[in-house]
């Protein structure tokens, strides 16, 4: 793509992940941004320009395009053949392999996001990467599910990237198997959820009593 024409959108993903190569070494600023934009051939004003909100922008440019790089690895064919919980894990491991060659940057950007005014941007990033997770996985839920397992694999990622930018075993072993324990609790819940409503279906329901009476059948 040439540069010179980019939008701003554009810019952002094109630049971000260089930010995040440069971020190890000067942190999440505008020496790093700089450093990115004169690697392109973009014009540093211009750079500015698409990071007008700071390091939290260019954290949440590089977390959206590890989203796109993660979902690139895999056709939809290959997802569909395996089952839900391998779809599960090697989505999530297929963005430790992606952010592996910058652990030092995701460190420096964890420790911007938990900083008390950007917990809230920082919530809101993790819920996006979980749902493009699940979204790849081929989910379809529009209920409360869609809510409950996006919140579950948030806290799951959330806890494996903890342990993933200490972890020093080979190959990662130590987060992958601390990432096969979550998702296998993750797993037993959803059967047993699955188990009571099937119980539960048939029970007198209040709220399906006042939608009645809203909506009565014609």
């Amino acid at each position: 793509m040439d540069l010179a024409d980019a939008t701003l959108d554009e810019l952002r993903d094109a630049l971000a992940p260089v930010i995040a190569t440069n971020a190890a070494f000067d942190g999440w600023n505008v020496q790093a941004l700089d450093a990115a934009a004169d690697s392109l051939g973009v014009d540093r004003d211009v750079a500015h320009l698409a990071f007008t909100d700071g390091p939290v922008a260019m954290i949440d440019a590089w977390f959206a395009s590890i989203d796109t790089s993660m979902v690139a690895r895999f056709t939809p064919e290959a997802l569909a053949a395996m089952k839900i919980r391998q779809r599960i894990t090697a989505l999530v491991e297929a963005r430790l392999a992606l952010v592996a060659p910058n652990r030092d940057a995701l460190r420096r950007a964890l420790a911007i996001l938990a900083m008390p005014q950007n917990v809230a941007r920082g919530a809101k990033l993790g819920w996006r990467s979980a749902d493009a997770m699940w979204h790849a996985a081929g989910d379809t839920a529009t209920d409360y599910n869609h809510y409950t397992k996006r919140a579950m694999l948030g806290a799951v990622y959330a806890a494996t990237i903890a342990v993933f930018v200490q972890d020093e075993s080979e190959g990662w072993a130590d987060s992958r198997a601390f990432l096969a324990r979550r998702i296998e609790g993750i797993m037993k819940f959803e059967k047993a959820k699955a188990q009571f409503l099937a119980r539960t279906s048939h029970r007198p329901s209040l709220s399906r009593f006042i939608g009645r009476l809203r909506y009565p059948a014609v």
